[in-house]
């Protein structure tokens, strides 16, 4: 099937040959990255419903806890969670992985995988890591696309499966997530026209806005106020910003570690902002790098530094150690980057 605006061979070629072998496949296991988000947690929902529709037999699983802000999807029913799942693994024709293609990033599910399924296959949008594990011979990778949401609906499409209210929403879910409704689109018309046609089947794509970027509790506006007047202003133009959160604050305002993915972002509206950092802790000697950029400077190469990855401008990576050490390490990249 040919791909709209941004036509690629390749891409074109690798994607029939994935919906091929979906089409092969009669057992089959969806899962995303841990600690999932919208994007990789809506795209594979909504190819669970597709598969469903052509009698597949296919469970889907996260590899932890999905956030509060997701469940008005209402998928207890179907979704597995890996430490817990609804009954034991048995063997699989084909695994897909969505919104990675780090399997570093799926463990320990992904080891656990590796023992029930021969084939599997990551589905991204993310560049392949200079330093770091390859995604499997087959996966499909398109650099092009602005969510992995974009990708799932071509896959759905290709398996000429009609859309409905089950696909539909959580696909826009993905998309909505990913670009921040629309804002970042890659330079393509894709993001909109493929949300043009799932808003034929999707009749509140406000509420679903609502769910993502909307539903604050006092606990989260406590935690945002404390984080603006704890961020720190670093070099001479005070052109990086660097937050730090703790378990403690999220602990004492009920929130969990997912609360504070949108904080960086709202620091990188700071005009004079050109690269922001946030250490969130995640356990006594552990912390989750992210790191955005307003796209004059490209930190991946500072995530992949760590053993992490991403997206050119938006990126990140789990790191062990002191947080004295892990600061001097971050502000030290970082102000590298200001001045290369």
């Amino acid at each position: 099937m040919s791909l709209p605006v941004a036509q690629n061979t390749h891409l074109e070629n690798g994607l029939n040959q994935l919906i091929e072998k979906i089409k092969s496949a009669n057992n089959i296991l969806l899962t995303t990255h841990k600690q999932c988000d919208g994007d990789g947690l809506g795209a594979q929902i909504a190819l669970y419903f597709a598969l469903k529709k052509l009698n597949k037999n296919v469970r889907v699983f996260c590899v932890d806890e999905v956030p509060r802000k997701y469940h008005f999807l209402n998928f207890d029913n179907y979704l597995e969670i890996y430490s817990k799942p609804h009954q034991p693994l048995n063997n699989f024709d084909l695994t897909l992985i969505f919104d990675t293609n780090d399997s570093r990033l799926v463990d320990p599910f992904y080891s656990e995988i590796q023992k029930y399924c021969d084939d599997i296959i990551f589905i991204d949008h993310h560049p392949i890591l200079e330093h770091g594990p390859k995604p499997t011979k087959d996966s499909y990778i398109d650099n092009l696309a602005a969510s992995t949401g974009e990708i799932s609906y071509y896959i759905i499409k290709g398996l000429g499966v009609s859309l409905d209210s089950n696909i539909a929403r959580p696909l826009y879910m993905s998309i909505a997530f990913d670009t921040q409704v629309f804002r970042f689109i890659r330079n393509s018309s894709r993001s909109h026209v493929v949300a043009a046609d799932l808003l034929k089947y999707e009749n509140q794509p406000e509420e679903i806005h609502r769910h993502l970027f909307a539903a604050q509790t006092k606990g989260k506006i406590k935690l945002l106020a404390q984080a603006f007047a704890t961020t720190e202003f670093i070099g001479d133009k005070e052109e990086i910003a660097l937050l730090k959160i703790t378990m403690d604050d999220l602990n004492k305002n009920n929130l969990q570690p997912d609360d504070s993915r949108d904080i960086l972002d709202m620091i990188m509206s700071i005009q004079s902002i050109q690269i922001g950092a946030l250490l969130l802790q995640i356990n006594k000697n552990a912390y989750k790098l992210s790191l955005r950029s307003r796209g004059h400077h490209i930190i991946l190469p500072i995530a992949e530094s760590f053993g992490g990855g991403g997206h050119n401008f938006a990126a990140g990576a789990y790191i062990e150690g002191s947080y004295s050490t892990i600061y001097d390490k971050v502000v030290d990249l970082i102000s590298k980057k200001i001045k290369s």
